[in-house]
């Protein structure tokens, strides 16, 4: 009776079960290759592109795990958009693999080890983070790595599993510092649960010592640039509050989980996971994801923070609607199984409609899309954007042009200049914003500006003389952050010493 007992709770991962979770990742991973090199840059990748051409130890906004995934991309495969979102297309495929995995662990046979996988390839948000590079996408892997060495453990897995945990949480905070709710849901689930026993033994503490040396470099450099990344997210906190992205995030949850269509899947594997005896040894998951989801509303974090914790979720619902359909008569359990995967099919197709970058511009299917999020409408227009800063630097005449700079009030702005800028001969851009403050504003004090992202209101109050150039034209009608400002000023008779008044122009955004 032993070895069923052993299959009937940890699952016995077959060659051919393992080889359909295989399969689904790699077809996940073809879409997002073959779909990812449409419509362009996002104004946030732009950010993340500039900085993957200066490579640090940390930045502003984010940790440098992401810039470094983007520079060994582009490094091996070629500078194209294809390129620079293949880490992102990646990541979601190997999340897609492991999401089955944790089914495995949860005494999920093949069907649910393959609903697992699938379910999580038809979550709007990981579709998006398959579809574009930002630290949202590796985040959601570092998640569900977690939760699959947590349940590796919590199964009497080799205590060296502590190590790899240790340094997924250490690659986690390199990605993203919102890893630290993990961890502490990690450590409240550990507590909670029989796994507290293994404290007992150096592997738990050993995984701590690896997870701080992984993130022990950009602990340094925010320690050397005074946490300037406090600064940041106090910034940026308080405008979510004010403009109300905070609000609901209890309802939003709901949604964002895993879309409307598989809201129930995750909401009974919750409840599995937290109240079923027969899932008392993975409890430890429930327990991570209310510890998880109690900070998060506590800080006041918007609802897509906590994305990351729903395949483990997913993972448990397909497991107990696996068990469910295996106490059905044959006959009603084939109907139940069909009707599982038209569910699938149904939600697959939704969220690639919504969440997948291949709608024409101006389509219905984008119009669709443009009503649920603006991801897709803020990667049109920025090679136009360019050219037309390029038209009014060449209009200047040649002794101006030397001592020409082009200031950006948005890293999209700075970052479309610098990715574009050089085919039109125009100068690296600066900024006050983010990482850009840093770089400065060139060898020589310019004399004449280019002013982007501003407005009348706002340029009037420069200590210089600021003429309208031109306006920013976004093609095909769409309407985006820069639509909202599309001025191009020239600045003139500049009334300020650059060394004493860049101090006071840092931003954060």
């Amino acid at each position: 009776m032993a070895t069923p007992h052993f299959r009937l709770w940890h699952g016995a991962l077959s060659r051919p079960a393992l080889g359909l979770l295989i399969a689904l990742a790699l077809a996940r991973l073809l879409l997002h290759l073959l779909t990812n090199g449409q419509y362009g840059f996002h104004r946030d990748e732009l950010a993340v592109l500039d900085d993957a051409r200066q490579l640090a130890w940390g930045y502003v906004a984010y940790p440098p795990l992401v810039p470094f995934l983007a520079h060994a991309s582009m490094q091996l495969f070629g500078d194209s958009l294809t390129a620079f979102r293949a880490p992102s297309a990646l990541a979601q495929a190997l999340a897609l693999l492991f999401s089955g995995l944790i089914a495995r662990e949860l005494g999920g046979q093949r069907f649910a080890q393959a609903v697992a996988a699938i379910a999580v390839a038809c979550v709007p948000f990981s579709m998006l983070a398959g579809s574009m590079l930002q630290y949202t996408s590796p985040d959601y892997l570092w998640w569900v790595l977690a939760a699959w060495l947590l349940l590796k453990l919590a199964n009497g897995g080799d205590p060296r599993w502590w190590l790899a945990l240790g340094l997924v949480i250490g690659l986690g905070m390199m990605t993203r510092y919102t890893m630290l709710f993990c961890a502490a849901g990690i450590v409240v689930a550990v507590l909670a649960t029989p796994l507290r026993r293994q404290l007992g033994s150096p592997w738990p503490w050993v995984g701590v010592l690896v997870s701080l040396l992984v993130f022990a470099p950009n602990a340094w450099w925010q320690w050397r640039h005074d946490f300037i990344y406090l600064d940041f997210v106090q910034h940026i906190h308080a405008r979510d509050v004010r403009i109300g992205r905070t609000e609901d995030f209890l309802v939003g949850q709901l949604m964002l989980g895993a879309g409307p269509l598989l809201a129930w899947l995750w909401l009974i594997g919750l409840g599995w996971l937290a109240f079923a005896a027969a899932a008392r040894p993975w409890r430890a998951l429930a327990w991570l994801y209310a510890a998880a989801l109690l900070l998060f509303w506590l800080a006041g974090a918007r609802d897509y923070y906590l994305a990351p914790a729903y395949p483990m979720l997913l993972a448990a619902g397909a497991v107990l609607l696996e068990r469910a359909i295996v106490r059905l008569r044959p006959r009603t359990a084939i109907a139940a199984r069909g009707a599982a995967v038209l569910v699938l099919l149904a939600a697959l197709a939704t969220s690639a409609l919504v969440a997948l970058p291949v709608a024409p511009i101006g389509s219905q299917g984008w119009q669709i899309s443009r009503s649920f999020h603006d991801n897709f409408a803020e990667q049109v227009g920025w090679p136009e954007l360019v050219a037309q800063v390029a038209a009014v630097y060449h209009a200047l005449p040649d002794a101006e042009r030397a001592r020409t700079a082009i200031y950006a009030n948005n890293y999209g702005e700075a970052g479309a200049i610098n990715r574009y800028g050089p085919a039109h001969g125009l100068p690296v851009a600066i900024s006050g914003i983010n990482s850009y403050w840093a770089r400065g504003y060139g060898a020589l004090p310019p004399t004449t500006v280019i002013v982007l992202g501003d407005d009348a209101e706002g340029i009037a109050d420069t200590p210089a003389t600021c003429t309208l150039a031109g306006r920013i034209r976004i093609p095909h009608g769409v309407e985006n952050e820069e639509s909202g400002h599309p001025d191009i000023y020239v600045c003139r008779d500049l009334r300020f010493d650059w060394a004493k008044a860049w101090p006071l122009m840092r931003s954060f955004g």
